[in-house]
């Protein structure tokens, strides 16, 4: 896939599940309880042992039906060596121009991490595709709502305390899509991957339900008073 076709994928998947466990092993089947559930992208944390094997396990298994991409990419090194083994995206909780660089030479959606305005204006000036909104639950919805108003042409994705019930309210106040980490994956510390698929599955319905609910709403408001 092209990067603006995995930019637009990105955007109609509307989330992102974090994948961060304490071995490949056990990644994998994260990833796998997630996809099962109905998630089309997901990133592999490079905190995870073995993060390169799992991103190429995953883009074998998946190609063309599920974007894989690398997490928590801190430097160049680590960016070089996730687009070899196949990372489609990369996503870091930082601001690192020197990644964001590289990702556009090789034509790589890059998400880096921010919170300030000061740092949000220097991720997409330095070619951000996405600015991830981190951590998210620090400063809550408004915050994005606050972001958006002097910076409406920037995309933001808020990651952290992204919950089934607070999930409309992020895209109500501008999120393009949000990251999820524990509120799906987090029954996998117990090895509850069944779980897993649950809260996937119903992550997903719930955004389809939001999307539903506001394109019924536009449509209601473009129609007028008869």
């Amino acid at each position: 896939m092209m990067k603006l076709e995995v930019l637009q994928a990105i955007r109609e998947a509307g989330m992102v599940a974090i994948v961060r466990a304490d071995s490949a092993q056990e990644a994998l089947l994260q990833a796998e309880a997630c996809i099962e559930g109905g998630v089309r992208a997901l990133e592999v944390a490079f905190t995870t042992p073995g993060a390169l094997d799992v991103i190429k396990a995953l883009r074998e298994r998946h190609a063309g039906r599920v974007l894989i991409g690398a997490g928590t990419v801190l430097d160049t090194e680590t960016a070089r060596l996730a687009i070899l083994a196949g990372a489609q995206f990369m996503i870091a909780p930082n601001v690192n121009v020197d990644v964001i660089r590289l990702c556009n030479r090789y034509q790589i959606v890059s998400m880096p991490g921010a919170l300030t305005p000061t740092e949000v204006v220097q991720a997409a000036e330095a070619g951000a595709d996405i600015v991830k909104v981190f951590p998210a639950d620090a400063v809550g919805p408004h915050y994005v709502a606050a972001l958006r108003a002097p910076l409406p042409h920037i995309a933001l994705m808020p990651t952290g305390g992204v919950t089934l019930e607070n999930l409309g309210t992020w895209f109500k106040y501008g999120a393009v899509a949000v990251g999820i980490g524990g509120s799906m994956t987090g029954p996998a510390k117990k090895g509850n991957y069944a779980e897993v698929t649950a809260n996937a599955a119903a992550f997903v319905a719930r955004l389809a339900a939001i999307r539903k609910e506001a394109a019924g709403a536009y449509s209601q408001a473009g129609r007028g008073p008869r």
